[in-house]
């Protein structure tokens, strides 16, 4: 079971939620959690919460942004695995989708394709149809489109398998 520090001053909660804001991009989920595990009184959250947007230490439209960069140029995360995780910090719809934007098409087919590539290469020799099922499965479990996935698969399939 996880430390819960009992209630913590409203100016310590706010100092700690600061310093935590500067120095990694935190969505207002992620500040309201800690606060609670830190013990801050559930009158006061609300409060250091509206100083913190206040001052532009939280921004989920900002920390969406930054997230959707990370989490598809560093995870090779599909659009759907992002967006599923942003509705989960309780993100909003619209900066949701205005984030998305920031997604780059042309490299996250190439991050697909790579990783399909890689993906083939690690599967031990067996029957096409297995193979395209294990692939389509790995492409949909990264969170990219269907049919981005299924075209991808047969792109790969046709120019990488049956090469030994």
């Amino acid at each position: 079971m996880p430390y819960k520090q009992k209630n913590i001053t409203k100016e310590s909660a706010l100092a700690r939620a600061q310093y935590l804001c500067a120095q990694q991009e935190k969505c207002e989920y992620d500040i309201r959690t800690s606060l609670l595990k830190w013990g801050t009184r559930d009158s006061e959250i609300n409060t250091i919460i509206q100083s913190l947007i206040k001052e532009k230490f939280i921004d989920d439209l900002r920390y969406a942004i930054a997230f959707v960069k990370d989490k598809s140029a560093i995870n090779k995360w599909g659009k759907h695995k992002i967006e599923f995780a942003l509705k989960q910090k309780r993100i909003n719809e619209k900066n949701i989708q205005l984030a998305l934007k920031e997604v780059n098409e042309i490299q996250q087919e190439r991050s697909l394709e790579k990783e399909l590539i890689k993906k083939l290469k690690s599967l031990k020799d067996q029957d096409e149809y297995i193979l395209r099922s294990k692939l389509i499965r790995f492409g949909l479990s990264k969170g990219f489109e269907n049919g981005k996935v299924f075209d991808m698969v047969k792109k790969v399939l046709d120019t990488h398998s049956l090469k030994n």
